[in-house]
């Protein structure tokens, strides 16, 4: 599930980096990344994105589940989500 979710997220962010959408999802991966802060997400947040963005996050938070926040594939996702925010 990892490569799919996270290559999905970029697709979304690649198509438009500072829209609602890409800042939303893009600070739930980061915060997905701080277990020890307790994945401090504001869930009011999710009303910027559409039914589809909802979706995105809702995997992006199962993947934190399995364990897929982290690692390689992730850390090359979040490298890259990081350069579109910079750059847009």
């Amino acid at each position: 599930m990892s490569n799919q979710v996270l290559e999905k997220v970029l697709s979304v962010m690649k198509s438009s980096p500072h829209s609602a959408a890409s800042l939303t999802l893009y600070a739930l991966v980061s915060t997905l990344e701080f277990e020890q802060a307790g994945y401090l997400f504001k869930l009011d947040k999710l009303r910027d994105l559409d039914d589809a963005g909802r979706q995105l996050a809702y995997q992006l938070m199962e993947l934190m589940v399995e364990g897929g926040n982290g690692g390689a594939e992730w850390e090359r996702a979040k490298r890259q989500m990081d350069e579109l925010v910079r750059n847009g």
